[in-house]
């Protein structure tokens, strides 16, 4: 089946936060992390049914909705899941401040990777921990965990979580086996949770592969997992996305917070949308990686060709570019800035990603290549050296 990522769909004016935020029309947004494709049409026949049902109420999650999650990572990613660890929730972002809540007391710290996406940091500190971060290393356009860091850090004992990203936005690293095994073995051995986003599992480029943490041998009785079809699917609006937790008493505390913060209800359609996506999503989501990478490699070879003093971050997983731009010698909010109000293109602020992103800046892929193109086109003049 083909599948048309070219297609130009207009999402001005439909209350869109990506499209309708800039406020200008000849704005070109690649920043927050929401595709601009029609989803697999899978989900949309499935969202069609239950709309012409006509009625919307509440809605008790079935059967199907657990045994859809289950077979998708045992088939996609060799990860064997019991329903008994499924919860569900309203968002990945809502389930990391669960999670925190549930582990931590104010006061407590929780150790994060940077730069990392900056939803991690308010997850933190709206629960009053302290934040501690582990900076990557960034060497040869990737980065590499500073395991002597890490290390030294956990061995405080107020270091009650870390909170993983896996793959990693924005640093686009997908972290292999040996460096998922000597994160957990460092956790372990000092006592401390591991709170993995897997999120972006599914965007991963050829020569890398996804492995979920907890799959990996003595890692699940220490890690509370969260994922989603929302940003695979982009499906994000649709509010679904999944607790995956071996640990039976850690399940009772995370189903009080679950239930005290009234976030432990599905809307009608995100079950749907989610059954019908991991039922028959698989080809639909095979040819988006497909496209998107060569999507990236498109700016790849623009950057290297006309801004070869700006270096590109090798893309092993996400849709999410990273630009280390630091030889412009201003800093992420002054190009960000200049970016909008010259080029007419949006993107992220490396700040954003804590100090680790100074002098980054994220651009997001995930839309038909003409508008990559024109982004490209806009904004090559304004990081020429």
């Amino acid at each position: 089946m083909q599948f048309d990522f070219d297609k130009l769909i207009e999402r001005r004016g439909t209350h869109c936060v990506k499209w309708d935020k800039p406020m200008a029309d000849d704005v070109i947004p690649m920043w927050v992390a929401d595709m601009d494709f029609e989803v697999a049409p899978a989900i949309t026949e499935a969202l069609r049914r239950r709309v012409e049902h006509g009625v919307f109420g509440y809605v008790a999650v079935p059967d199907d909705f657990y045994q859809a999650t289950i077979d998708w990572f045992a088939r996609r990613h060799q990860w064997t899941i019991e329903r008994d660890w499924i919860q569900y929730t309203i968002g990945v972002v809502p389930a990391l401040s669960v999670i925190v809540r549930a582990f931590t007391r104010p006061g407590d710290k929780v150790m994060i990777m940077t730069p990392v996406y900056n939803c991690f940091f308010s997850a933190v500190q709206n629960n009053e921990c302290q934040l501690v971060e582990s900076p990557l290393i960034y060497d040869d356009a990737t980065y590499r965990i500073d395991f002597d860091d890490l290390e030294r850090k956990t061995r405080d004992g107020d270091v009650k979580m870390l909170i993983l990203c896996n793959p990693h936005n924005p640093a686009c690293r997908v972290w292999t086996v040996d460096e998922l095994k000597r994160v957990g073995d460092i956790c372990r051995r000092n006592g401390v949770v591991v709170l993995s986003d897997e999120i972006h599992c599914e965007f991963v480029n050829k020569g890398h592969h996804y492995t979920p943490f907890a799959s990996i041998e003595g890692h699940q009785d220490i890690t509370i997992s969260c994922v989603s079809p929302s940003k695979a699917f982009n499906i994000a609006g649709l509010q679904t996305a999944l607790i995956v937790c071996a640990n039976p008493e850690w399940r009772q505390r995370i189903e009080r917070v679950l239930c005290a913060n009234e976030v432990n209800m599905l809307n009608p359609f995100g079950v749907e949308a989610l059954i019908a996506a991991y039922n028959h999503g698989a080809q639909w989501m095979d040819a988006l990686n497909e496209y998107i990478y060569g999507n990236y490699q498109l700016l790849r070879d623009t950057f290297a060709s006309k801004l070869p003093h700006l270096t590109v971050t090798r893309l092993e997983g996400t849709y999410l570019a990273w630009i280390d731009c630091r030889a412009l010698g201003m800093t992420s909010d002054q190009l960000t800035q200049l970016l909008l109000d010259k080029a007419r293109v949006m993107v992220n602020s490396g700040s954003m990603y804590g100090s680790a992103g100074e002098g980054f800046i994220r651009i997001n892929l995930a839309t038909p290549r003409s508008r990559v193109i024109e982004a490209l086109n806009r904004m090559t003049p304004f990081l020429s050296d």
